[in-house]
């Protein structure tokens, strides 16, 4: 890959208030996707408030394509039923990472992302310097549903031999 830029990781930590898509409950997983890639993380029975605490990397190549994010519902005998969707940017993520950081403090808020009507963020995003890393926390409100958030955080890894940023 020669355009690669790096790698996002995305932890996926856990969902709140989901909706409910079977009887009572639901099986929630989530879907990224960004460009042609696609990642989910692991099915969780049974639960409008899972916990994934799962990783998922994607090859970074374009720092313009948006992230987006699906929440579904696990049927066994028909298609899985969607649970609301978002979308983020890694614009800001990216900036921080280009930024001179060595020997700030850990927990050194670099950056904050404030909630608009151009993201699906929750609540305000914090952009930090931690243990020698930039990382991200967000809350993302879900669209096209009832009610639901995602709680996620991410971290650029720089690749060796990549165009790097």
């Amino acid at each position: 890959m020669e355009d690669l830029l790096g790698l996002l990781r995305i932890h996926v930590q856990r969902g709140v208030n989901l909706a409910v898509r079977d009887v009572v409950s639901s099986d929630p997983y989530v879907v990224i996707r960004m460009g042609k890639q696609k990642l989910k993380t692991r099915v969780i029975k049974k639960n409008l408030n899972p916990e994934w605490n799962d990783d998922l990397t994607l090859s970074i190549a374009d720092l313009n394509l948006p992230v987006k994010l699906t929440v579904y519902d696990r049927d066994t005998f028909s298609l899985d039923d969607k649970m609301g969707d978002a979308e983020f940017e890694i614009a800001p993520l990216v900036n921080a990472v280009k930024m001179s950081l060595e020997g700030h403090p850990n927990g050194t808020i670099i950056t904050k992302v404030q909630p608009s009507r151009q993201n699906c963020l929750s609540q305000e995003s914090c952009i930090i310097w931690n243990n020698g890393k930039v990382v991200q926390d967000m809350f993302l409100r879900l669209r096209n549903v009832e009610t639901g958030e995602v709680e996620l955080q991410l971290e650029w890894i720089h690749v060796p031999g990549s165009r790097g940023l």
